[in-house]
Formats: C-alpha cells, sequence, structure tokens
C-alpha cells in the first residue's frame, strides 16, 4: 500500500510547503495553505493520470496538417475574441463574476452549435437536470444534439466523454469537479490542476473542443491555480457589473488569435445580445451643453468604438486633493496633471479631479491622453466642448502631442455617427482623407486647449 503524507498546498498559487505558515512564501497570500494528503513517488499513479497521447517524434515535413477547420457559433461577439470560432481540440477558460452571465451565454451557443448539427455535451455541477431544463426552457434551448449531464465525478465524466464523442464539451464549473484519486475537496489546486490535466488530454487526444468555466476571486483573478490559465489554449474574461445590463468579454489569452478584440452584449430577459452598433450604445445617454464631457475614438483590437470621456475638478476642503480614474490608468491621470500644471501653469493642488469612461470600458491606450487635459481644463474653466467635436492623441512630458495608430479607422467611425470636427495630432495629417470632418492638426497642449476654449 501506498505510504501516505500530509502536506500544505497554497490556494492562490499551488505552492507545496511540508509544514503551514500563515502566509505563503510564493504569493504572499495569508491564511491561504490548505492541508492535503499526498502520495509517495512509489505510489500506483492515479486513473486520471494514465490517460495521455502517446505518439512518436516527428518531423515538421512530416506532421500533416489541413488548415483551420473552426466551428462557428453564429454569434458574431464571441466569434470576434475567439479569432473566428472554437478551434477543435482547443481549451477554452470563460472567467467572470457570480451572475454576469457565463452560463447564460454558453447555454445559448449551444443551441446555435446544435442546430448545425454539432453534438455538445454540457456538463452542470452546480444545478440539477431539472434546473437546466427550466434555464433551457426560458432560453428557448431545442436541439436534440445537445445532451446534459449533472455530474461532478471527473472519471465518470471522462468515459461518458469517450462514449459519447461529442464535437463540444462545456464544464460548469471545473472548480465543482471531483477525483475521487485526489484525498483533497473539491475547488483545490490539486482538485483543479489534475483534473484540467485530464480533460486536456482528452480534448488533443480524439480532438474535442473543451470550454470550462471558472470562478473569480475578490480581486477579479480565476480561482485556482495560476498553472490553470497556462494550460488552457484561450483564456476570456466576462466584464461588467451584474446589475447592468451591458458586458464586455475580453479575451486575454488565445493561441489561435489575436488578444486585442473584444465583444459586447446586452443582458434582457431572454439572454444576452450583441450590441451591433457599440459606439452608439455608447454615447446613447450624453448629456448636452455640459462642461467637463467629450467623445475619443479608441481602437479595441480591430474595432474603433467611441466612448464619452467626462472630467470634474472641484474644490478640495483638505490638505492632500484627491485624484481618482475610473476606466483608465490612475498613474497615468496623475502623469497628465503634472503636465498641465507644468506647461500651461495651472495650479490644480488645491482642486480634487476625477475621471471617468463612460460605460464600464476600459482604456489603456495613449490616445486617451490629450481629451484627459482637455475634460479637466474645460471643468475647471467651466466652458462646453462642443458635441461635434472629438479629441485624440498622446502627449508627452514636454506638452508635445504625438501621433497614434489606425487614425483613419478612428475618424471613419466618428464621421458616421455625426461627429463633424476632430482635433488630431499633426504628425497624423499627413496623407489623411476623411469626408465631412474638419480636422485640426496641433503640435502641443496649449494649441489644442485653445481650439476647444
Amino acid at each position: 500500500m501506498a505510504k501516505k503524507k500530509t502536506i500544505y498546498v497554497c490556494q492562490s498559487c499551488g505552492y507545496n510547503a511540508a509544514k503551514w505558515m500563515g502566509k505563503c512564501p510564493e504569493c504572499g497570500e495569508w491564511n491561504s495553505l490548505v492541508e492535503e494528503t499526498d502520495f509517495s513517488a512509489g505510489a500506483k499513479a492515479s486513473s486520471t493520470r494514465e490517460r495521455g497521447v502517446y505518439s512518436k517524434p516527428k518531423s515538421i515535413q512530416e506532421i500533416t496538417y489541413s488548415g483551420e477547420n473552426r466551428i462557428k457559433t453564429l454569434n458574431s461577439e464571441l466569434d470576434r475574441v475567439l479569432g473566428g470560432g472554437i478551434v477543435p481540440g482547443g481549451m477554452i477558460l470563460l472567467g467572470g463574476d457570480p451572475g454576469i452571465g457565463k452560463s447564460t451565454l454558453l447555454l445559448q451557443v449551444t443551441e446555435s452549435l446544435g442546430d448545425q448539427g454539432q453534438k455538445v455535451l454540457y456538463i452542470s455541477g452546480e444545478e440539477s437536470e431539472q434546473q437546466l431544463k427550466m434555464r433551457g426552457q426560458r432560453m428557448k434551448v431545442k436541439s436534440d444534439n445537445i445532451l446534459f449531464l449533472s455530474e461532478i465525478n471527473i472519471p465518470y465524466i471522462l468515459k461518458t466523454i469517450e462514449e459519447i464523442n461529442p464535437a463540444i464539451v462545456i464544464i460548469d464549473s471545473i472548480q465543482t469537479m471531483y477525483s475521487p484519486d485526489i484525498t483533497s475537496a473539491p475547488g483545490s489546486v490539486s482538485q483543479i490542476r489534475e483534473n484540467t490535466g485530464a480533460l486536456m488530454q482528452v480534448a488533443k487526444k480524439d480532438n474535442i473542443a473543451m470550454v470550462l468555466v471558472g470562478h473569480v476571486t475578490k480581486e477579479g483573478n480565476i480561482a485556482g491555480p495560476r498553472v490553470l490559465e497556462h494550460m488552457v489554449d484561450t483564456v476570456l474574461y466576462f466584464e461588467g457589473e451584474k446589475y447592468h445590463t451591458y458586458r464586455v468579454l475580453r479575451g486575454v489569452k488565445n493561441r489561435f488569435g489575436s488578444t486585442n478584440e473584444i465583444g459586447i452584449f446586452e443582458m434582457t430577459q431572454y439572454g444576452l445580445q450583441t450590441v451591433a452598433n457599440p459606439s452608439e450604445m455608447m454615447l446613447d445617454s450624453r448629456p448636452e451643453n455640459t462642461c467637463g464631457s467629450v467623445v475619443i475614438p479608441c481602437m479595441e483590437g480591430s474595432r474603433p468604438l467611441l466612448v464619452e470621456l467626462q472630467g470634474l475638478i472641484s474644490s478640495s476642503g483638505f490638505g492632500n486633493p484627491r485624484r481618482m480614474a475610473t476606466g483608465m490608468d490612475h498613474n497615468r491621470m496623475v502623469l497628465l496633471m503634472a503636465i498641465l500644471e507644468k506647461r500651461l501653469g495651472i495650479d490644480l493642488s488645491s482642486y480634487d479631479a476625477y475621471i471617468n469612461v463612460v460605460g464600464g470600458i476600459r482604456i489603456d491606450e495613449p490616445a486617451l491622453d490629450l481629451a484627459v487635459i482637455a475634460v479637466l481644463y474645460s471643468s475647471l474653466r467651466e466652458f462646453e466642448i462642443p458635441d461635434d467635436l472629438m479629441v485624440l492623441g498622446e502627449v508627452g512630458l514636454t506638452g508635445e502631442v504625438r501621433s497614434i495608430s489606425q487614425m483613419e479607422k478612428r475618424l471613419m467611425e466618428g464621421a458616421k455617427l455625426g461627429f463633424k470636427r476632430c482635433i488630431i495630432p499633426k504628425g497624423n495629417l499627413r496623407g489623411l482623407s476623411v469626408k465631412d470632418m474638419e480636422l485640426m492638426a496641433v503640435d502641443n497642449v496649449r494649441s489644442a486647449l485653445e481650439i476647444i476654449s
């Protein structure tokens, strides 16, 4: 009989220790080490580990490849983020806050996949068969090609997959799966790592696409060891407030496509609906004739997106004024305010400053810089930025306005929604022609603010 020993495993990073410690020396988390039972090196391997793909080494000329044969989900936003559809044999990890719509989106996708003749196996460890039927009826899921299974036992799940041989398997969620060969509880590091490894071997061997739903921690990261994100091919995050209607699906890892794309959905009583024109959606409730508001055309992957940026300057009642930024990097905002003070001689030391990117979108590109300075200056001097004017450009530490990429796509999106003027960097003016839009090129911050005011 195999000799057993006790180890302590960090539930955040998977670090192993011989004794309990209050703080994990690997990731620095407190009270994250949990006692688990481990087998010595002489123990027999578990049944989940015995599965594998056994093949001989080949040269690159010997390997046959017939090209990508992606499975279309017929959901334009999801296909965009995936890079064109689901790759057979690929593993997708979908994470997001509770109630954000992960299961709703996947259940909708199964209906379109089933209508195309794809056999889908939906395995839920959180809902019974009756609950799955109730939710399926609400989402109008009727295809006979969709099979539901309420189970958490990994060996039985692997056996079922082998018997049915579906094209796509959905695991909802990986934290609820349990293997009796591992003594720790479901959701522990050992269970998640070993069960994901067993599912990955089946996916690669039988060319089955696997979609894993992952819970997230309070910090917003997928629960379990970080190695989980390294094992899968694609990692998607569902973002947005569950009490608001709009959701953003963002790819943070994709071996088969770009990680710069986003998908935008609206939550309705009939499920998640794709947003055909996200720019129009973002500007739907924009106030008129107000100071501290401007529209910027930003890029999310290959998609131009018009977003409203709001700024507020108010007198501070304390010696240390507040600086708050929502939807952009806080440090970048502080840097831009320092440029405003140094290059234009505006004293902001006695004012609180707030920046908000409307719509729950986060923008990290430098094209936002000039718009941030514009809305703060507009709020401070209390003048309105014209409603038909867009502002964009990167700002350097000396106050110069630098050129940015993909300018023509941004301007065409603005012209489509009725914007007539745009302040752009002088370096982008060469060879640029956009119908029905007046372009005002600037090379420094002072020139841009003179045009706006």
